[in-house]
């Protein structure tokens, strides 16, 4: 066995070196392949032309390798393997395909018996083997990381899956911390990011579907869903969508939830972005439909509607009461967020007999001094800490908690001091950030930061009366959006009261026995009834 191992070691080192020539030939730039032009190149019986098509395509790069050899010691036949060099794994191609094809050939002597062999199957049977008729299905192959072996004489060519990605351990969730729940979160390889969700649902009616989005990249995007739950017509429109995306190259979920909005110019996002397979999970279980993008850790959830966008997975971990309390905390922190500077400034510039005879007296005696009206105060600061937050998040980590103690504790305290800032204005933006860290989603969080300042705006010229009028029209654009064709605020508007219970407030789990009703047509219950617990009346 050692002598076979030296001779596979040094058939691997002669093959190699013989390939350098086509490695160093030189590029022609206007040669672009399309994918219509490779479906209509087939795989031919000559070996010579395969090899000559496929080193036309992929021969000028330098991690592309081919090895050539013979089947049979008599009447042998001509063969050879390509693949990319980094996307395969090369244990498995030296244990489960070279090694069966070379033991092989120490027994069989005839070419035609091992060809025999190996079409139907029986010669490397470790590894999983597809035909390809045509270089399209060949080089969209060999670029994911799988072997293609080509034999002299025989119109098709073998794909034999080998790959070997260097992917990172399935890691902690960053962005959805939770004290009790799953401590996994998805990682950049499509293929592990569905293993976590069939762990957790293990049904044969979870459907994935596949999809190649990318005249470029071929980005590999799965589509999952539940069957007997999910309504055909949204499985249809995210289809639908989809396959209507015709752009270069898909590097992220991002570039979808651009092409997947109702709305593309609402600030707000319609679309659920979450790391979490346990929420995606969840969300597969109330009818919804989840997108998953190769390269990516992000998963997308539609229809998103605006109170499952302040849901968070412990809610459904802890104790009912304490959910709800917890929820609207961060439903009062979203509108804090949103609203406390501009209502500070029509306070302090409109309104000054709503506020009480000392604060006010307190308020105005801190701002002597300040030469800046309390808008551009405001904006100042406000700019400041966005500024500070965008430079924590960029700065490696050590970095970055240096400097967010550095800008809060010594710029704020400087700015005090220099009497360019109020006091007070430092307590409402270091309060209105605190809140905007509340809400559990990113993509809401940031539409809170970016709505504020109109608000501000507004509320310097009108007063309260501007700010209200821009609540208004922020709250007549929610109602008037919609996901999927889900209006964005139910089951508030319209009301649905048996949703309802999994909004403002978190209803304990035997009381929610039907899934939301604005997605699911069918399978209503998800629960038996009188499940309530309590002590065994025999």
């Amino acid at each position: 066995m050692s002598i076979l191992s030296n001779f596979i070691k040094l058939f691997f080192r002669h093959a190699e070196k013989k390939e350098m020539p086509y490695r160093q030939q030189e590029l022609n730039l206007n040669q672009v392949y399309t994918r219509q032009e490779l479906m209509e190149l087939p795989v031919d019986r000559s070996l010579a032309r395969n090899l000559e098509h496929i080193i036309n395509i992929l021969g000028h790069n330098v991690d592309f390798v081919k090895k050539d050899f013979v089947l049979g010691l008599e009447e042998p036949i001509k063969a050879a393997i390509c693949y990319m060099d980094g996307l395969i794994n090369s244990e498995i191609l030296g244990s489960d395909i070279m090694r069966p094809l070379l033991e092989a050939n120490a027994r069989e002597k005839s070419g035609q018996k091992l060809l025999k062999l190996l079409t139907q199957g029986g010669l490397i049977a470790k590894a999983e083997i597809q035909k390809g008729e045509n270089f399209q299905t060949i080089v969209s192959h060999v670029l994911v990381g799988e072997v293609v072996l080509f034999i002299d004489g025989f119109a098709r060519a073998f794909i034999i899956s080998c790959k070997g990605y260097n992917g990172r351990g399935i890691p902690e969730p960053i962005q959805e911390n939770a004290i009790r729940g799953p401590r996994e979160a998805f990682v950049e390889l499509l293929s592990v990011n569905i293993s976590l969700i069939r762990k957790r649902l293990v049904t044969p009616n979870l459907v994935v579907e596949n999809y190649q989005i990318g005249r470029i990249s071929a980005t590999n995007v799965s589509v999952l869903y539940l069957k007997g739950l999910v309504s055909e017509d949204l499985v249809a429109e995210v289809r639908q969508r989809l396959n209507r995306i015709d752009i270069d190259a898909v590097l992220e979920s991002g570039y979808l939830e651009h092409f997947l909005k109702d709305s593309p110019y609402s600030p707000f996002p319609l679309v659920i972005a979450t790391e979490r397979p346990d929420k995606v999970a969840a969300d597969l279980l109330e009818g919804r439909v989840a997108i998953l993008t190769d390269n990516t850790p992000f998963a997308l959830v539609v229809p998103g509607q605006f109170f499952s966008l302040i849901q968070s997975s412990e809610d459904y971990y802890t104790e009912f009461y304490f959910a709800t309390f917890v929820r609207w905390i961060r439903l009062f922190s979203f509108f804090l967020a949103l609203t406390l500077p501009s209502l500070y400034i029509a306070v302090t510039n409109f309104h000054q007999e709503m506020i009480p005879t000392t604060l006010f007296i307190s308020i105005a005696a801190n701002r002597q001094g300040v030469p800046f009206p309390a808008v551009i105060e405001a904006l100042i600061m406000e700019i400041l800490f966005e500024a500070l937050r965008e430079a924590s998040i960029r700065l490696p980590t050590t970095l970055a908690q240096t400097i967010s103690i550095v800008g809060a504790l010594v710029i704020g305290q400087a700015a005090v001091q220099a009497n360019i800032v109020s006091p007070a204005m430092i307590i409402v933006v270091a309060t209105t950030g605190i809140a905007t860290f509340t809400i559990p989603q990113y993509n809401l969080g940031q539409s809170v930061r970016l709505l504020r300042f109109p608000l501000m705006l507004a509320s310097a010229f009108l007063g309260l009366f501007g700010l209200m009028t821009g609540l208004l029209a922020i709250l007549l654009h929610l109602c008037s959006l919609r996901s999927f064709g889900v209006p964005y605020l139910s089951p508030l508007s319209p009301f649905n009261w048996q949703s309802f219970k999994d909004t403002l407030i978190v209803a304990p789990h035997w009381t929610r026995r039907n899934r939301p009703t604005e997605m699911v047509q069918r399978n209503v219950n998800r629960m038996s009834k009188n499940l309530k617990p309590g002590p065994n009346k025999g």
